[in-house]
């Protein structure tokens, strides 16, 4: 395991716990479908969410969010509808979600919530 692959993971158990605290239901985490994977799928009250985290040591290289480009929200979208086909789960809607995490040198890593990107 890498040094990035650790960030990755580090920012994923941040914004799992960010999303739990805000009363979301975390149904899955790094779910394989065909061609890709989501980060996370959760339930905000009756809308399922796909969550997908960015994470930098810091912003030299740009914003986290930055990174999630026009075709990368697409494969999000495309892997949604194969995680809604593959579980009986009723939803009034669906949005896809970025987390941007930025951990510093020192002091808690920082979250930003972006809704509904899609």
């Amino acid at each position: 395991m890498g040094a990035k692959d650790a960030v990755g993971r580090y920012g994923e158990k941040v914004a799992t716990a960010y999303l739990l605290d805000a009363g979301w239901q975390v149904l899955d985490r790094n779910w394989r479908g065909t061609g890709g994977e989501l980060d996370i799928v959760a339930l905000d009250a009756t809308t399922l969410v796909s969550v997908e985290v960015k994470t930098r040591r810091g912003t030299g290289f740009g914003h986290p969010a930055e990174a999630v480009t026009a075709a990368k929200l697409a494969r999000l979208r495309r892997l949604t509808g194969q995680w809604l086909s593959s579980h009986d789960v009723r939803v009034a809607s669906v949005r896809v979600d970025v987390v941007a995490i930025v951990v510093p040198r020192a002091g808690a890593a920082e979250v930003e919530h972006l809704v509904g990107v899609s």
